[in-house]
């Protein structure tokens, strides 16, 4: 007769198999939330958003490109290819990343694959692919100037831009509230890291990225830690760590900090001007 210790244990593996298989079926509806965004058919008509259409092997992703605002009119800019986080889509962005262009620098926005009005659906592969064609695309234009091109993330945006720094060179990183790797996350939640189906392992990337990384992390994030970005930052070769008065979704606290921030880090980086 078998016992009721043995019946209970094969219960709680088999539970804890089922939710594991759950959890694994179901996590890139929780990493990408925002793919059930609504947005407009089309994107809006302003002489500030220039659209174009990335061919990737996951599918036409959408990108926007933004012209600097400030600078030497004529010469070429450095540019901020910008990856927002997965709550997010490029037709909120526009005002966020105002700085940036007021700074002189171009501005390209790319979306994830499955996300707004881009096809395929969203995974590691898809949205890398994603990030070196929105790349590719800027460096053959004439108006940009392809030493100065430079990553900016925030939340699962950071992982875009860290696999775009594997890949491409880039003259700078800036990551905003970034994560080791999505792997953490599987063990809050009592699962192996393993079954983490998209990992985006920022940690091993910034071990072999050579440039200036700035990051900013605010100090009251309980979603994804400050502890990640002080690791991040420990592991870049130039990493600078500045924690903010925030959580996740309240950062940054002050804009105008923010960028002055962000503008202090590109100066002395010898990133701004035209050429």
């Amino acid at each position: 007769m078998e016992h009721p210790l043995i019946r209970i244990v094969m219960l709680a593996v088999l539970a804890y198999a089922g939710y594991a298989l759950l959890c694994f079926l179901a996590q890139r509806s929780l990493i990408y939330p925002g793919r059930s965004l609504s947005v407009a058919d089309q994107p809006p008509d302003s002489p500030a958003i220039h659209p174009l259409w990335l061919t990737t092997p996951y599918g036409r992703v959408e990108a926007w490109f933004l012209p600097a605002t400030g600078g030497v009119a004529g010469s070429r800019r450095p540019v901020v290819l910008f990856f927002h986080g997965n709550g997010e889509v490029i037709d909120v962005l526009p005002d966020q990343v105002g700085g940036f262009r007021r700074m002189g620098m171009h501005v390209m926005l790319v979306e994830y694959p499955g996300y707004g009005r881009s096809g395929g659906s969203p995974s590691e592969e898809g949205i890398t692919a994603a990030a070196v064609a929105a790349y590719d695309e800027l460096v053959r234009r004439a108006d940009t100037d392809s030493g100065r091109m430079i990553a900016f993330g925030r939340s699962l945006g950071c992982g875009a831009a860290c696999a775009l720094s594997l890949r491409r060179p880039l003259a700078a990183l800036i990551l905003q509230s970034p994560f080791t790797s999505i792997r953490p996350f599987a063990r809050q939640m009592l699962l192996p890291g393993f079954l983490a189906r998209d990992v985006f392992d920022n940690r091993k990337a910034l071990e072999s990225y050579g440039g200036a990384v700035l990051i900013l992390h605010g100090a009251e994030d309980d979603i994804i830690p400050v502890g990640h970005g002080r690791e991040l930052a420990r592991t870049a070769r130039r990493g600078r760590l500045v924690e903010l008065s925030c959580g996740h979704n309240d950062c940054p606290p002050d804009w105008a900090d923010f960028w002055r921030i962000i503008e202090g880090f590109l100066e002395l980086e010898g990133m701004l001007g035209g050429k």
